[in-house]
């Protein structure tokens, strides 16, 4: 059978909607714990970027991130009035913002990282450590076949 005559796979069973499936399985048991600590899940990544790799400027952030530009513009908003973060401006290049945590972020991070590793440790528990682990290499080589840059 040819592509052209290939028919959509129902949603469910499609690429996009399989990923979305385990994003939303990864994902559940950890918002109740970022609603607890008070961040959003886009927030928690942010801070997650930020400490992974700080002091980070707001465009790689929002790349590592994966947001939008204007979405971690207003998240580091709401992140600095909370004191979880701060901003400066970077010497060499005044357009450039460099975002650094707050001790208090340092603090929702530990507290709420610590109870997130348990979890993804079920996770393991469950789908195996071996097949986890291999799941996130494959994940992480399609990624690199499809992405933007193999084109």
């Amino acid at each position: 059978m040819t592509n052209a005559r290939r028919k959509l796979l129902p949603y469910r069973q499609s690429l996009a909607g399989t990923l979305l499936a385990a994003r939303e399985a990864v994902m559940a048991p950890l918002r109740p714990m970022l609603r607890e600590a008070g961040v959003t899940e886009q927030q928690w990544r942010v801070l997650r970027v930020i400490n992974d790799s700080e002091p980070v400027d707001a465009t790689a952030l929002a790349d590592a991130a994966l947001l939008f530009g204007p979405s971690v513009t207003r998240i580091l908003k709401e992140l600095t009035d909370r004191g979880l973060i701060t901003r400066d401006t970077d010497a060499r290049d005044r357009r450039r913002s460099i975002v650094t945590l707050t001790a208090e972020g340092r603090r929702l991070i530990e507290h709420t990282a610590s109870r997130t590793v348990r979890e993804l440790d079920r996770y393991a528990e469950r789908f195996g450590s071996e097949r986890l682990e291999a799941l996130k290499t494959e994940l992480r080589a399609f990624i690199a076949a499809i992405g933007p840059s193999s084109t």
